[in-house]
Parts: C-alpha cells; structure tokens; sequence
C-alpha cells in the first residue's frame, strides 16, 4: 500500500469523523448552542440563507441563545423560520432581538435524543466500513494487475483494518461523549 493510497483513505476517515461530529452538534441537548441554528434557513432576498449568515448568535446563559440580525427587518423572517423548523423552542422578539430559551429536556426526550445519536454513530460506523471496503477492493485489484504479492496484499489489509478500528473506536467516544451530555442536563 503506498503511502499516496493511506493518506487518501485517512483523510477519507477523517472526513467521516468530521461528519459524525457536527451531526452531534446540531443535536439539542438541552443545552444552548449556536450549531442547533445551522441547518435552518432565512428566505433572504428570496435566496435560503443560514441565520448564522444574517445575525450575530451569542449564548448569554446556559439555556438561552440570543440572535442579533444586522437587518432588524429581518426580525420577522427569522421568527418564521425558527417556527417552521423541527427545534421546538418559540422566539421571543421585542424588536432588536430574538431570543430562544432552550427548555429543559424531558426523560422522553432524552430517550429520543439517544436513540438518534446512536443512530448518527452507527451512520459513521457504516461509512468507516464503507471506505474500508472499498480500499481492500482496489487492493484487490492491484494484486490481480501484478502490482503487489499476496503478501503485500495482506500487510496492506491489515493496515486497512488498523485504520479502520481506530476510527471506529474514534466514533464510539464521541458517541460516548454525546451520551454523558445527554443524560446529564
């Protein structure tokens, strides 16, 4: 396996990592945090723009967010967006601000909540297993071609599923991690 082909499937796994990871946090946990925002859209001009794009998110206290438009007639459209999206917070404008208190999860919630995570989790899992599968199918193909012996064919598996269960395990901690959050809050 040369050293062009690990780096790619690294990088690779590194992607995925990333992936699972803001899939985490953009998961309410109770806890305020300016990523639960990312995925919702503005109609802007007539153009779906992110709200981290059009107002200044800040997080004054643990369960508060505090969003700041640059554009105070944009108050409105931020508000119907908030509402239109899957949060479950309802913003309170008065004018300059709006301002979204993060609720207290629920024990109903929490179970929702660790069911989803386990099932971004295991979504990365599935893509790790996926780049390593189709690393040890191009491995494959070279010995086939003549460019590596069957014994490098193994060593070259081998390191494959090195990569592979580090960045598994990698997934499992973060898993780990979002859980303890969960349950803790």
């Amino acid at each position: 396996m040369t050293d062009e082909f690990a780096k790619g499937l690294e990088d690779s796994m590194k992607k995925t990592i990333e992936v699972v990871k803001k899939e985490f946090s953009s998961l309410r946990a109770g806890r305020a945090t300016p990523a639960i925002l990312e995925k919702i859209m503005v109609q802007y001009y007539g153009t779906p723009t992110p709200i981290n794009q059009l107002a200044n998110i800040s997080v004054p206290e643990a369960r508060l967010l505090l969003i700041q438009p640059w554009d105070k007639n944009l108050l409105p459209d931020i508000e119907k967006a908030i509402l239109k999206s899957d949060l479950g917070i309802n913003p309170a404008s008065d004018g300059t601000v709006i301002r979204l208190v993060v609720p207290q999860l629920t024990q109903e919630r929490r179970s929702e909540l660790m069911k989803l995570i386990r099932k971004k989790a295991e979504e990365g899992r599935v893509a790790v297993r996926n780049i390593r599968r189709d690393a040890n199918d191009q491995l494959k193909i070279q010995q086939k071609e003549g460019k590596m012996s069957e014994d490098e064919l193994k060593r070259s598996q081998d390191k494959v599923q090195k990569l592979t269960d580090r960045y598994i395990k990698e997934i499992d901690e973060l898993l780990s991690i979002k859980e303890k959050e969960v349950m803790q809050v």
